[in-house]
């Protein structure tokens, strides 16, 4: 049946703000539905209070609301748009679905005649139920653990006296396991039970046997108004039951369970979804298997709307699961619609994958001084990185290069744990960085059954680690000079980097790409294609491997590429890898808007990136999309491959940055701010001296190397002051000192944390007001995009700030001083591009905290204020393809913007909850207010002391 007559307008609701446990895989979810939607001439409306993401650009849907996500918002949007027909809930997550609940509760939909489309409310309510879905799943069949439910106190002390311990306790109606914990001492329940039951908005909870070291894996499912459905994609966790999926590792396709168990698995995921309601869409279901030969399987969980790992799912299998499930939504059938990889084949097929990914959860414990760090049933990771490769050895080692926590891949870099308890004792207590330990244990030589008694892990995954070991200790026997050909291509098809291959061999990265070069072992690229190459590709989206080389009868020797080069000229962007507070989906949004920008301009765009959350990953956003790390050797590679004019870094955050200096080094060059200036802006010393010489006031300031020169310096400059390491992000390691004793301590503690770093020592400007400005600069003219107020006095992290566009009670002396240092900093940079600036105001006197020639976290936050595409601007301006005076600025904005940050605390109910100068915020919102008698503002104004700490 094709598309429904009687849907012309569609409203969507998205997720809001980024908070642990509903990040931007809602945002890249709820775009792609977007964008299906008005494919089929359809009306969009989109809700949501995010200015962060690509999603609220007013070129995705037809009308964008950045209101907060309440009944009153859905009301006036309502009334806004009388001939909206129905309403899609199922791409913003959790929230999204709460919102669409509670508007059904209270009447709205049927008041203005909405359908709710993708998903049906009963649906909801038995999967979120868990008394109801535990009755359901029995009346059809579906194994369950022993649960049961608890709406009190008492109820919940009579299940655990008759279940005994471990137990697991889960909130009915919550996110990202909120509320649930794992019991396994009976004088913990009372106090776990009583938080459960006080997360769960409807207080209740259910109380499960808990099957401590079962297997888990997830299904992504679509299914059709035909009742046509399709499996997209298996998930195993390599981590077993205990720890929640968005903390997990997990690997595609599952890799230890055998087909039999995979059929009955397939046919109780179909008889779940088709149990639970009459609906088309996307579902996820999650099982336990029993890890002995019994493969026992039983029913954990059922969602029915697209899921944190339908984004993995889309981008590991090329199948885009919610551009597809919006289509299902408006009628279509699964066979009617065209496989969006070959074009030549429909949508109602099972991928098969001839490659496996790897993803591994990214977390920001160290933003949390005390915070709890083992992993349970409460997610507490913040992004994600994906790793493909021809094997699971491969995807492991690109998965953990692409995390960026200063790691080359598993093993061979001098960081592993040596002590033998602290091994044991991380391995018993999962912790973020498991992954990197089992490789420890094992180079340490604990047997294999001795790790697997302990984790439980599944003994081939860890035999596939034991070989990597075996292969490193082969290596190391060798010098560069020695090592074979066959060694050397082995290593590298097992995903080991060059750097920690030197390691291993004990000379230069640089030493081990030559001779890889000279040996003809170079990466090629193959295909993400959804059928395993059965059928021929129409979308370029690759990862990288290594082949041993195929003789032809005639003696020619070579290895298959799919990348094949065009000639024309091709501009690579550089992404910023995976998710993490300080550098968020802010920088995929630039990233989006730079390739669009660059395509426009006639460029081949190419889009380096690892993040499978993101809109930028989408295999239709760019010409072409390299889904690897970014990390030295990946890009050098495709530069290598594709030789493009140039890459543009001021894009991708931090990440992308850092590569500057590299990519300049060996004469590729940077388009727009030239990587002098960008390192001329980082380094504080030189950058201090460009101040003085432009007449501009900073803090007394000092760099200081060692605990003795810190010391010394306190003597200059009056406490207290602000320590700041250098090339760092969000302000990481940041501290108000007010005395000698603390400044020792926290610069002893930084240099141990980060060696050889330069520290920067400013007197801080106590009861200073703090602001910024973004601006686009061609080299010649300035243009300055929005100048905002930060709400909390300077101290606090800019990210964690309410930040007012424009500013509510800066004088025009003031304001002259801000206008005239961002445009003289920015000349004196030689910036290409966008630059971002912060101040401190006292006594009237505007003095520079820093500047970054590059795009920053407030720029998206700017562009939908003002209604104005600033990044399409300013990479025109880095290209070299307009000036800034080519531009007919226009800002429309009636009142006031104001940048909202949104914290998660609530996943670490221990930390300390003060605010400073190191940035603590996940996501952010923004508010439009008429005037500053708004009570919202007022209520801001008054509450801005009330965090900071020194």
């Amino acid at each position: 049946m094709p598309k429904r007559k009687d849907l012309n307008s569609i409203l969507i609701i998205g997720s809001g703000p980024i908070v642990i446990g509903q990040a931007c895989e809602f945002d890249y979810s709820g775009t792609q539905a977007l964008r299906s939607l008005r494919e089929d001439g359809i009306e969009t409306i989109l809700i949501n209070s995010n200015p962060a993401t690509i999603m609220t650009d007013p070129t995705m849907a037809d009308h964008v609301y950045l209101k907060p996500l309440t009944t009153k918002s859905i009301r006036e949007i309502l009334e806004k748009h009388p001939n909206i027909d129905a309403v899609l809930p199922t791409m913003g997550g959790q929230t999204a679905l709460n919102l669409c609940i509670e508007a059904d509760t209270k009447g709205i939909w049927e008041d203005y005649g909405v359908k709710i489309i993708g998903v049906d409310i009963d649906a909801i309510n038995i999967t979120e139920d868990r008394e109801k879905f535990r009755e359901l799943m029995l009346k059809i069949g579906i194994g369950m653990a022993p649960q049961a439910t608890a709406t009190s106190f008492l109820k919940g002390k009579e299940i655990a006296q008759e279940f005994g311990f471990p137990l697991v306790i889960r909130a009915s109606y919550t996110l990202g396991g909120a509320g649930a914990s794992i019991v396994y001492k009976a004088e913990d329940f009372d106090e776990l039970l009583s938080l459960g039951l006080e997360v769960s908005p409807i207080h209740e909870v259910m109380i499960d046997k808990a099957l401590m070291g079962w297997k888990e894996y997830e299904l992504e499912l679509l299914r059709d108004k035909n009742d046509n459905v399709v499996i997209i994609c298996t998930i195993e966790n390599m981590d077993p039951m205990g720890i929640h999926t968005g903390d997990s590792i997990t690997v595609a396709p599952a890799m230890t369970l055998s087909d039999t168990t995979f059929q009955r698995m397939r046919d109780m995921a179909i008889h779940m979804m088709r149990s639970i309601g009459d609906f088309a869409g996307g579902c996820n279901v999650q099982f336990a298997v029993s890890p002995d030969e019994k493969e026992d399987i039983i029913a954990i969980e059922i969602n029915p709307r697209v899921s944190r790992s339908s984004a993995l799912a889309s981008k590991a299998t090329g199948y885009p699961i919610a551009k597809i499930a919006a289509k299902l939504a408006i009628g279509y059938n699964l066979n009617e619609l065209s496989n969006q990889i070959t074009k030549s084949t429909s949508a109602l097929f099972e991928p098969t994958l001839d490659y496996v990914i790897v993803k591994i959860p990214r977390w920001n414990f160290d933003k949390f001084e005390g915070s709890d760090r083992t992993l349970g049933l409460q997610m507490k990771s913040v992004g994600e990185v994906m790793g493909i490769g021809r094997s699971f050895q491969e995807a492991l080692h690109k998965a953990t290069q692409s995390l960026e926590i200063k790691r080359n891949g598993l093993g061979a870099d001098g960081k592993g744990y040596t002590n033998y308890d602290e091994i044991i004792s991380k391995l018993t207590i999962p912790s973020w960085d498991r992954v990197f330990v089992i490789y420890d244990a094992i180079q340490l030589g604990i047997p294999l059954s001795r790790i697997h008694e302990i984790t439980k892990i599944d003994m081939w995954f860890l035999k596939q680690y034991e070989e990597l070991y075996q292969l490193e200790k082969e290596i190391s026997n060798f010098s560069i000079e020695t090592l074979s050909k066959d060694l050397l291509l082995e290593a590298k098809q097992k995903g080991f980097a060059d750097r920690q291959i030197a390691h291993m061999l004990d000379c230069y990265e640089s030493e081990v790409y030559n001779k890889r070069v000279a040996l003809n072992i170079n990466r090629i690229y193959k295909l993400v294609d959804t059928c395993a190459a059965e059928f021929k590709a129409m979308t370029p989206y690759y990862y990288s491997t290594f082949e041993a080389e195929i003789e032809t009868p005639d003696g020619k020797r070579y290895v298959e590429n799919d990348s094949i080069v065009s000639d024309k000229k091709k501009i690579v962007v550089l992404g910023s890898g995976p998710n993490r507070i300080g550098q968020g989906i802010e920088f995929d949004y630039c990233c989006v808007h730079g390739v669009l920008a660059a395509s426009e301009c006639g460029y081949e765009t190419i889009m380096i990136n690892c993040n499978p959350e993101t809109v930028s990953t989408d295999f239709d956003i760019s010409d072409k999309l390299y889904f690897e790390p970014v990390f030295w050797e990946h890009i050098y590679d495709i530069i290598r491959h594709e030789k493009p004019e140039g890459v543009i870094v001021q894009l991708g955050g931090q990440t992308a940055l850092k590569l500057a200096e590299k990519l300049d080094k060996y004469g590729i060059k940077i388009i727009g701010t030239s990587f002098k200036a960008l390192d001329l802006a980082e380094d504080r010393g030189s950058f201090s001296n460009l101040l003085a010489e432009n007449n501009i006031p900073f803090p007394q300031f000092g760099v200081a190397e060692t605990a003795d020169e810190a010391l010394a310096l306190s003597d200059e400059l009056d406490f207290p002051l602000l320590v700041r390491p250098s090339y760092v992000l969000g302000g990481q390691g940041m501290k108000i000192v007010i005395n000698k004793e603390e400044l020792e301590e926290h610069v002893v503690d930084l240099l141990r944390k980060i060696p050889n770093n330069k520290l920067l020592l400013d007197h801080y400007l106590d009861g200073a007001i703090e602001a910024e400005a973004d601006a686009i600069c061609d080299g010649e003219d300035v243009y300055i995009i929005g100048i905002m107020e930060h709400i909390e006095p300077c101290g606090i992290h800019s990210g964690d700030s309410n930040a007012t566009l424009p500013p509510f009670n800066l004088g025009e002396f003031v304001m002259q001083q801000i206008k005239d240092h961002t445009k003289k900093i920015a000349l004196a940079l030689n910036t290409v591009g966008l630059i971002n600036i912060q101040f401190a105001i006292k006594d009237d006197i505007v003095y520079i905290i820093e500047a970054n020639p590059r795009a920053s976290r407030t720029v998206p936050f700017i562009a939908k204020a003002y209604k104005e595409p600033y990044v399409n601007y300013a990479t025109k301006v880095m290209l070299g393809e307009k000036k800034v005076k080519d531009f007919n600025f226009n800002p429309q904005l009636e009142g006031y913007a104001i940048k909202q940050p949104v914290f998660s605390f609530n996943k670490f109910p221990n930390v300390n909850k003060n605010l400073g100068p190191e940035m603590k915020s996940t996501g952010e919102s923004i508010l439009f207010i008429d005037s500053l008698k708004d009570d919202e503002f007022y209520n801001l104004y008054s509450r801005r002391k009330m965090y900071l700490s020194k």
